[in-house]
């Protein structure tokens, strides 16, 4: 086999993070008496997130204050009031309560657990992934689950791979592969570290980054074909 290791990422991977925002948002709302409006108040509070999450990838926000930045510009774009930090609190209670896998994650992880040493990487808040990866059904497969907020580094600062492959004290990178969704996360990481990516790319997106992929897939499944 070409690989021994396989590093995969949990959300929007193997994890179905889409969903898991949309009930957290949407119960921490309720919560606070907001009149929820999905067609509304989600895609604004998307759009906020997938940006400040960029800035965390860029290094301009720590993952400390993007937990309560995200919610200020939600405040001031909504026009409504709350306080932020309590409205955080709520916010991450239900979303480490919202663990949904896809519908292909479990029989490929059992699949490739037989023959491949599997271990995660997440971009993510330790409660949060605490909850919602580690304690998944589909825990037990992995050899370790690193999250960036605990180690204080994220990808794609390849930093965050050295400490994951040092935890399963492994060191032939052309051993190890990297699955993601994320071009500037998973895939620049793994490019930065100097180990073969997988992009996952089940919308069929154009890629145009520049950043070049070894292998891309749009299904979780064509993965076996590529091992």
């Amino acid at each position: 086999m070409k690989y021994e290791i396989i590093i995969f990422d949990a959300d929007e991977t193997l994890f179905d993070f889409k969903r898991s925002e949309r009930d957290a948002i949407k119960n921490a709302m309720l919560e606070f008496d907001i009149a929820y409006d999905e067609n509304h108040h989600l895609k604004i509070y998307q759009d906020i997130n997938t940006t400040i999450w960029k800035e965390f990838e860029e290094g301009l926000i720590t993952q400390q204050a993007l937990k309560i930045e995200r919610f200020k510009r939600l405040s001031a774009q909504l026009n409504l009031y709350f306080d932020e930090a309590e409205f955080a609190k709520s916010y991450i209670k239900y979303l480490s309560l919202a663990s949904f896998l896809y519908d292909d994650t479990m029989a490929l992880v059992e699949s490739l657990h037989k023959d491949y040493r599997l271990t995660i990487i997440t971009n993510g808040l330790t409660h949060v992934q605490d909850h919602r990866i580690r304690k998944s059904i589909i825990a037990k497969y992995f050899e370790d689950i690193v999250v960036s907020e605990e180690v204080q580094v994220s990808k794609p600062d390849p930093k965050i791979f050295e400490y994951a492959l040092n935890n399963i004290k492994h060191t032939d990178k052309r051993k190890v592969l990297i699955v993601g969704d994320s071009l500037t996360s998973d895939i620049q990481g793994g490019i930065n570290f100097g180990i073969d990516t997988c992009w996952f790319n089940p919308n069929k997106i154009a890629n145009k980054t520049g950043i070049t992929p070894t292998y891309e897939i749009s299904n979780l499944m064509d993965l076996k074909d590529i091992l």
